[in-house]
């Protein structure tokens, strides 16, 4: 269970299985799993959360750092794919961050990943991009921008010269004006309108 200052331990699982059953029965806000695990793997174990409703972030640690294993957690439902060796610090950012309903992967992947989907994407007029944009304010764009580029609320907030908590509301209302369900959500909106390119 996630704290506004502490993390709680509610169980450990010995395998996949296990997992989804505990996350039945205890219903933690965020299940760390790794993505190589006995009976069932970490794809299978967001699948079943996902597929079973439950009120629960499944948040994925890997030691592959692949692509296509990031495309596929995202498909799985998972809210959170992050290497193996992500310093401490990072990883309970990153279980905040997901338990509040936010996204993580890890920056390396996800700067890889959006490349592909951005040149998979086919070229959309002007007009279009401007249109499904413009329910947002300059400094909503702006923030989106930020996002797009990976960084926390807390770097934004920085950045911007505002607080963290202008920050989040400003997340808030990208999502609600975009109809968007998560910060994984607005990074490819970001990409597919073209306000954000690779490499930029």
């Amino acid at each position: 269970m996630v704290g506004e200052r502490e993390i709680v331990v509610a169980g450990e699982a010995g395998d996949g299985v296990e997992a989804v059953d505990l996350a039945r029965r205890l219903l933690p806000d965020v299940l760390i799993c790794d993505v190589t695990l006995p009976r069932l793997d970490g794809l299978g174990v967001a699948r079943s959360v996902t597929e079973a409703r439950l009120a629960v972030r499944v948040l994925l640690l890997t030691d592959r750092d692949s692509d296509d294993e990031v495309v596929a957690a995202i498909g799985a439902g998972a809210a959170g794919y992050l290497c193996k060796d992500t310093p401490r610090d990072e990883l309970i950012a990153a279980v905040r961050a997901v338990s509040a309903g936010g996204a993580v992967i890890a920056p390396l992947v996800l700067a890889r990943v959006l490349t592909r989907i951005a040149a998979a994407l086919p070229a959309e007029p002007a007009s279009s991009t401007a249109a499904r944009l413009a329910p947002l304010t300059g400094r909503e764009r702006e923030v989106l921008v930020h996002v797009a580029r990976g960084r926390s609320n807390s770097e934004i907030a920085g950045i911007l010269g505002v607080s963290e908590t202008t920050v989040k509301t400003h997340v808030g209302h990208v999502l609600a004006k975009l109809r968007l369900r998560d910060r994984t959500q607005a990074v490819a909106l970001a990409y597919e309108t073209g306000l954000v390119r690779p490499g930029t």
